[in-house]
This record gives C-alpha cells, structure tokens and sequence, in this order.
C-alpha cells in the first residue's frame, strides 16, 4: 500500500531530521501492518485463555502462597519468554487499537495527502462498526476476550468505558475531517448517527455512583458495581462534555460536570491520582496518569475549565518529578502494586508523547520531554521489520508486536507529532481545532500563550 512512498535510502531512521525521519518510521510501519495482519496477541494473552485465565482467578481468590505459585508459569514467561504467549491464546482483533490505527492514518493523510492513508483511515472505521457490542442498543465496544479481575470476570463483547472513548475520538476526528472539506452530506449523517449513538451510550448504559455533593463516578462497564476507577470517570467526563458540544446536549454537560468533579476532588495532595479510590488499588502508574490528564486537557480546550487547568498543573509537576528515568524516559510506576517485571513500556512511551502534544501550549516546560522521548524510541524501540518493540524487559526486550499494548498507539502518537511538526497539507487537514488537539479559543481562558493565539487566528481564518 505504501512502498511507493519510501526512501530508498539506507533504512536507518535516527540520524534524519525529525519530521522525515518520523515519517519513515510511520511508513515503514504502515508495510508491517499490511504483512503482520490486524489481530495480533495482548498483554493479557497469558491470562485470556482457560488455563492462564484460571491461574488468575485463583490467585485473587488465594493472595499467599499458593496464589503465587498459581501465576508464578506466566509471570516467568512475561520476564524471559514472552512470545511464550502463543501457546496461551490466539491473536485477537482489538478495537481500541483499530481506533487508534483510524486516528494515525487519518493523521497521516491530512500531513501527506495520499488518498490511500484516507482510505485505510476508513477501513478501520468500517471494522469498528461491525465490531460493535451486538447485544446493545447503542454503540459502544469493549475485548474479545474474558478479562479476569479482582472482582470476577468480564466477559468478552462487554462494553468499557476505558475502550469506547478512544471509537468515539475516531469517529470524531474524521467526521470533523470531511466536515471541514465539505464531504457529501450522507457520509457525513452516517459518521454523526454513530456520534450520537455511543454519547447515549455512555450517558445511560453508564452506572452513576454519587460521591459527594458535587460529584459521581461511573462504572467500568454497564454491569459492574464498581465506580472509583479514576480514569473511567475521566474517560467518560471527556466524551460527555465533547458531545455537550457537538450536539449541543446539557445532560451530557451536567453528567461530564460531576464525573470531572470527581476526578478533581480524588487527586492527591502531590499532585497525583491513585487508580482506585477502593483502599486496594492506590497504585500510582505512566500510562493512566496519562488518560487521566489527557481528559482534563481535552475537557480545559473545549471549556477553559479553570479548576481543571489548576489540577493539570500540580499534575504536570507531579509527572515530571515521579514517573520518569534518570535518562529522561517514562517509567511504569511511581509507586506500583506488585513486582514488576520489565524496565520499561511502550504503551507509557506513546501516551508520554500524546499528554506532551496536548499540553505544552500551556506547559512549555513539556517541550524537552516530548522531543527526548520521540528520539528514545527511534534510537532503540524500532525494529527492522518496522514495528516496534513492545517493553524492555530487565534481561533483554519483549518483541512480540500487540496492537492494543503500544503498536497501535505509538503509530498513532507519532502520527499526531509528525502533524504538529509539518502541519497539514491537505484542505480538510487545515481545521487545527480537531479531535486530540483543540486549542482553547482565546475567551475561555485567561492565559492563552502568544503561540496558542496565532494558532487560534489561523485557524480561525482558515
């Protein structure tokens, strides 16, 4: 689909300026996607399956010993024989990463032009509505697999609130793409109808928990009870409050109201979020700090919220001091709930670069984060069939290629980058106030950046 595109050059991407060098990276990725196929294993792979499954179940049933040695064969695995992950399950086809894949390719048409990445941008939108959780009403998606936690099972096709944000975004950013160059209307209607679809989605297939006067949390999935996963809450504040917008919608507004307030009063004192606020998962990592302050950066452009803006700074200062290396790159966790068996993560890479593009307008301080962390994973996390390496591991590297852990959103990630670097160059790309990336409009917010407010004009004239 792409080697017409490619560089004939010698294939080493780390010594090229950023913007072609990134871009080398993505094609070549592209022409691994196309040979490696788009089900792929997970990091869950080691437990989706009967025999992993059920190790699992037994160790949060039994915590001692015997619990242990129930899981002790996969962990093993995970540390030294990761691509052991075959012999537990099949490869499976994810839709938060066939979301993501829509959302780069997208990125990468609007940057270059060519009408093949438009295509396959659509390609994966048509999958995700064929993979749709059958059994409901609305839109809505959630793993191909029985998910095994500490409270029970999730059976597969159950809808997730941590999944179908990341749809909603897809559908989204390419429905603002054809608006902006006047697309025919039907395709237009049908990419709406399925915006429409998943906001009822989260507004009524969601459990409301109230949590205090102001705020409520929500539930992972239409069925479970538990509501003070913090990230689910911010999830679905920052779906809510964009189809307040889109649709012009004040339930949706009020609902993303409480579910924000939620996430603002459960922050710690240091500026960092728990996963849980149950007393058993306190555990503080990368990746969901990330979607966590994703959201509030989303929720700020769209708002000029100033209470999220204020959050988001003890945020970024938490961020920067707890969750990265001495060498400048994430690291998992800051304070983590169990032995960890690996260095570092792709999926924490690829979120790094994402919070740092969403946010640096406001926090310049961003800028070196994001530009060490792009050249970290061209100088070590590329492999030469063009995918890249999924952790790195205390003894060596897991290179087995998942989609939902870090291929996907690391494609994507440096797609957005690559736009933000080049700029667009297509006409329906010239719209900068899209999906990931909105910027504040200069009356919602009382400290827009001299940067931000050329932005805003330009975009505004275009």
């Amino acid at each position: 689909m792409t080697s017409h595109l490619r560089d004939p050059r010698s294939s080493s991407v780390d010594h090229l300026p950023d913007a072609e060098g990134v871009f080398r990276v993505l094609v070549e990725f592209a022409d691994w996607l196309d040979r490696y196929g788009e089900s792929s294993w997970d990091f869950q792979s080691f437990y989706a399956g009967p025999i992993g499954g059920g190790a699992k179940a037994f160790y949060y049933r039994h915590r001692g010993l015997l619990g242990i040695v129930a899981v002790a064969p996969m962990v093993f695995c995970q540390a030294f024989l990761p691509s052991a992950r075959r012999l537990f399950h099949q490869r499976m086809r994810f839709p938060i990463a066939d979301a993501h894949y829509a959302m780069g390719f997208a990125f990468l048409y609007q940057i270059s032009g060519d009408p093949l990445y438009l295509q396959k941008a659509m390609h994966f939108l048509e999958v995700l509505r064929k993979t749709r959780c059958g059994d409901f009403k609305e839109y809505c998606w959630g793993y191909p697999f029985n998910w095994v936690w500490h409270g029970g099972v999730i059976e597969t096709q159950t809808p997730l609130i941590t999944t179908t944000p990341y749809v909603y975004e897809a559908f989204l950013q390419i429905y603002e793409m054809k608006r902006a160059a006047a697309s025919v209307s039907q395709e237009l209607d049908q990419l709406r109808l399925v915006l429409e679809s998943i906001a009822r989605h989260a507004l009524m297939d969601t459990k409301y928990f109230r949590t205090s006067e102001r705020a409520s949390s929500c539930s992972y999935t239409p069925f479970a009870g538990d509501g003070r996963v913090i990230n689910a809450a911010a999830y679905r504040a920052f779906l809510l409050t964009s189809a307040a917008h889109l649709f012009y919608n004040s339930d949706y507004r009020e609902t993303a109201q409480r579910n924000l307030n939620f996430v603002l009063e459960n922050q710690n004192p240091d500026g960092s979020w728990p996963y849980a606020v149950d007393g058993v998962r306190d555990f503080v990592d990368h990746f969901h700090t990330c979607f966590i302050m994703k959201a509030l950066a989303k929720i700020h452009a769209l708002t000029g919220h100033k209470a999220c803006l204020e959050t988001l700074s003890r945020g970024v200062e938490y961020y920067l001091k707890n969750l990265f290396d001495e060498d400048g790159l994430p690291k998992p966790f800051s304070k983590a709930p169990r032995l960890t068996v690996y260095k570092r993560e792709l999926y924490d890479c690829a979120e790094c670069i994402n919070l740092c593009l969403l946010l640096r307008d406001r926090f310049p301080q961003l800028e070196t984060t994001l530009e060490t962390v792009v050249k970290g994973i061209r100088k070590d996390w590329i492999k030469p069939d063009g995918s890249f390496r999924s952790r790195r591991l205390y003894w060596g590297w897991d290179n087995v290629p998942m989609h939902r852990w870090g291929q996907s959103q690391m494609f994507r990630s440096l797609a957005f980058y690559l736009r933000e670097v080049r700029g667009p160059g297509t006409d329906d790309g010239r719209q900068r106030l899209s999906a990931e990336d909105r910027r504040p409009k200069a009356d919602e917010r009382n400290q827009t950046t001299g940067r931000g407010a050329v932005e805003i004009a330009e975009a505004r004239r275009k």
